[in-house]
């Protein structure tokens, strides 16, 4: 008779704003117990103990580990606090998974990889997008050859939603749409069309009193042949708002894939077209409009549990991630030179040693 399996022990490093999407994914899988969280902020880390019930609260992260027995931790702040969390979580050969942006620039981002790689921790980076159930379908349906080969796509997430009511510090952030919402449809090109090799981006800052970009799009050129549009705004004062939604149209040789508002997918295959409604799961906890992504931090926490028990490098990796925050880095670099990019010829960035190194 086989032993039961224990779930795996895990903390919360940060209980604020989205951290409660974190915690909340947690209490509704078997497979992991958050035992304890961490907040400089004494009332957010009880707060956030409450919501899974039976966990400690600490205000000290090295007191935290040092008191609790961990097989995980997930770190949810904000992207210039990553390093030295992660130094103390490598200390201890500690899995994580941290929240996107991976850090501040591409060397910090690969510092972070490199440490995690040395001390033999799984590191997966929250990068939600791609695991959002309407992008997933839109991603099989091209993988699985209904529209042919992809030769174009484009990629918007655009909005006018008041970002900076529950995270004000991000006003105050030099690096913002590329870095906070760029990196994710960035991520989304990947995901549907492979790595590109050319970048050029154009962005702006539209909003008074704001010190980064609110405004950004980019073009770029995938190794298979396709190109992908991939566009991000916090200032489209649209008739039509549906924040939080990303609206994606791939084409193809044989036909094309389209999410559309309200997440209805059109598929023409041929000369077959097809309507299918790719909702996200309403999750008990969940409300709408925030649904959808939160119903992928519950997709990738579950993944990341799944990778840990079968000893399988995340999706989402460190390693994997690098590729994305490259993109982010040369988006940055096209604005500021006005010129298009190579990914590949800037930055050359650390390939994943494998299982075996």
């Amino acid at each position: 008779m086989t032993e039961p399996t224990l779930p795996k022990r895990g903390a919360v490093i940060g209980c604020g704003f989205f951290a409660v999407n974190h915690l909340a994914a947690w209490r509704g899988l078997p497979a992991a117990k958050i035992v304890a969280t961490c907040d400089l902020d004494r009332e957010r880390a009880e707060a956030g103990a409450a919501l899974v019930g039976g966990a400690t609260a600490y205000t000290d992260l090295a007191e935290m580990l040092d008191a609790e027995r961990l097989d995980f931790v997930d770190i949810v702040t904000t992207m210039e606090t990553h390093e030295a969390i992660i130094e103390q979580c490598a200390d201890k050969a500690l899995p994580a998974v941290l929240q996107k942006p991976l850090a501040p620039d591409l060397q910090t981002a690969v510092r972070i990889v490199e440490r995690m790689d040395r001390a033999g921790a799984p590191l997966m980076i929250h990068e939600n997008f791609r695991f959002q159930r309407p992008i997933r379908e839109v991603q099989r349906t091209v993988a699985r050859g209904a529209i042919g080969r992809p030769t174009h796509a484009d990629i918007q997430f655009r909005t006018n939603h008041d970002i900076y009511a529950k995270q004000p510090y991000l006003a105050e952030t030099e690096r913002l749409i590329i870095s906070d919402v760029g990196v994710h449809v960035l991520d989304v090109a990947r995901f549907l069309l492979g790595e590109a090799t050319s970048l050029f981006c154009r962005a702006a800052s539209i909003r008074p009193g704001i010190r980064g970009e609110d405004m950004m799009t980019a073009v770029l050129g995938h190794e298979n042949g396709a190109t992908s549009i991939v566009a991000a705004s916090y200032e489209s004062k649209l008739a039509n708002e549906i924040f939080p939604q990303t609206l994606i149209r791939v084409e193809g040789t044989q036909g094309s894939v389209e999410l559309c508002p309200d997440y209805q997918m059109v598929v023409r295959s041929g000369d077959e077209v097809s309507h299918h409604d790719v909702s996200p799961i309403l999750l008990d906890w969940a409300e709408k409009p925030w649904h959808g992504i939160q119903e992928s931090v519950f997709r990738v926490n579950e993944h990341w549990l799944r990778c840990l028990a079968e000893k399988m490098a995340p999706e989402t990796s460190g390693f994997d991630n690098l590729k994305t925050f490259r993109l982010v880095e040369a988006a940055y670099r096209s604005v500021e030179s006005g010129d298009a990019v190579d990914p590949y010829a800037f930055a050359a960035i650390p390939e994943d040693p494998g299982p075996n190194s």
